[in-house]
């Protein structure tokens, strides 16, 4: 089906890109967005939960980057498989992914609890704020194995090409938060401590809810049950020690440019916060995309049509595309709106509108980055995201110390964030039919 190209096949491909991209695009945004409320209860408290709160987030954020190829690997491998016909090779795949998140998971526990401190001193935190945020990050510390089940999870029912399911848990897990915030820290008296011990009850929730309903598949699909052995797991920690190595180049390269933005000065790195937080919300909108990508390009190839992955992979760039152009004319047409809204000074509303036209001109190249990214993970051809993201680093590396040097000041910051991306567009778009024919 996939591989025609007339009018009835392509409303057809659309209608399965929207059936998956919507409820994936729901559940991405439904974190962020819910947990500013966790947030609005911390900050009641006063400055110092929330200083703490804010240290042990950007924590929890790079243990999740880090082992988020639980849900990037599972589900084209799961696809794959589904594809195939080969049902109960799914779900060795899922029972591969949840057992691999939950041995993750203690490991993360048991070095958050122990390193606590020393990891929050690493942050730099005020010493004030040590004490709290060591306490809140070994409670915090106690859903670090559901968290990946949940992880493992969601690219279980991916696989599956249904992003429904993560989408009710997802909003599921954050109302249970929602309700036992305020109970736990201002009913109870428990302060951040309460706020730690409702996020861990409900990453338990949502973890259990999972494996119930992955019991439920697999006892109605016979899978085999039995724990995987090393051998079994070298596919997915292959893929997935390759992925992360690419999330921490991009991650430094975003950290460095969040340097040196902070270097130029407490307007420019004002500035630069607000425009990095806008695009990275705008970037959240095309990952539906990809998640699309990879379940659909899997499953194509599952089947062993080429051809019809190939279709797939054209369309999904042509949505990448628009959707890019679209948020790029946004973006530019409410420059002037973020100012007002956030810049609180009039140097800061001037840099926003700036920064903000860079940032709104690499936007297009910027979505067909993410739904590449989301076309080679349906290939499980990750080496090739790790080649695109050093070249990126490298390009945008450059331009950030050229930046410094000749004082280009928070444009320049964004026009190697723009280079960045052209770099990694360039590796992706060279090396997509050699992937391509040998996936």
């Amino acid at each position: 089906m996939a591989a025609q190209d007339d009018p009835l096949s392509r409303r057809r491909l659309d209608r399965r890109i929207v059936a998956l991209a919507l409820p994936a695009l729901g559940a991405l945004a439904a974190d962020p967005l819910l947990s500013l409320a966790d947030t609005a209860f911390v900050a009641r408290l006063g400055t110092v939960p929330l200083a703490a709160l804010g240290i042990d987030a950007a924590l929890f954020a790079f243990a999740f980057f880090a082992f988020n190829f639980l849900a990037y690997v599972t589900t084209p491998m799961v696809a794959r498989r589904l594809g195939a016909g080969d049902v109960v090779g799914a779900g060795r795949i899922v029972i591969q992914a949840v057992s691999l998140a939950t041995f993750l998971g203690v490991a993360v526990s048991v070095v958050l609890m122990l390193a606590a401190e020393p990891l929050v001193r690493l942050m730099q935190a005020p010493p004030e704020v040590v004490a709290p945020a060591v306490s809140y990050l070994r409670i915090r510390a106690l859903a670090a194995p559901a968290m990946l089940v949940v992880t493992a999870g969601h690219g279980a029912f991916r696989g599956f090409q249904d992003t429904r399911t993560p989408l009710v848990i997802t909003v599921g897990v954050n109302i249970v938060n929602l309700v036992l915030d305020p109970l736990l820290i201002f009913g109870f008296g428990l302060g951040l401590e309460g706020a730690a011990i409702a996020t861990v009850v409900a990453q338990v929730v949502g973890a259990g809810w999972f494996v119930v309903l992955l019991v439920g598949r697999g006892r109605t699909e016979a899978w085999s049950w039995r724990l995987p052995g090393w051998g079994e797991l070298i596919p997915m920690l292959q893929s997935g020690g390759i992925l992360t190595v690419r999330t921490l180049l991009l991650s430094g390269t975003l950290m460095i440019a969040t340097a040196v933005a902070a270097s130029l000065g407490s307007v420019e790195v004002a500035a630069h916060q607000v425009v990095a937080q806008t695009w990275f919300l705008l970037a959240m909108t095309v990952d539906a995309l990809a998640i699309s990508a990879q379940a659909m390009i899997a499953d194509e190839l599952g089947r062993d049509d080429s051809a019809a992955a190939a279709t797939v992979a054209r369309r999904l760039a042509q949505w990448g595309l628009v959707a890019g152009v679209v948020l790029g004319l946004v973006l530019f047409a409410f420059r002037g709106a973020l100012g007002v809204l956030f810049g609180p000074e009039p140097e800061v509303r001037a840099l926003i509108g700036s920064a903000t036209v860079v940032a709104a001109a690499m936007q297009p190249a910027a979505a067909l980055v993410f739904v590449a990214d989301g076309v080679y993970l349906g290939l499980l051809k990750v080496k090739y995201l790790a080649y695109s993201t050093a070249l990126g680093a490298l390009t945008g590396g450059a331009l950030l110390w050229t930046t410094v040097v000749s004082g280009w000041g928070l444009v320049g910051v964004w026009w190697a964030l723009a280079a960045m991306i052209a770099g990694r567009l360039l590796v992706l778009a060279v090396a997509y039919p050699r992937a391509l024919a040998s996936a």
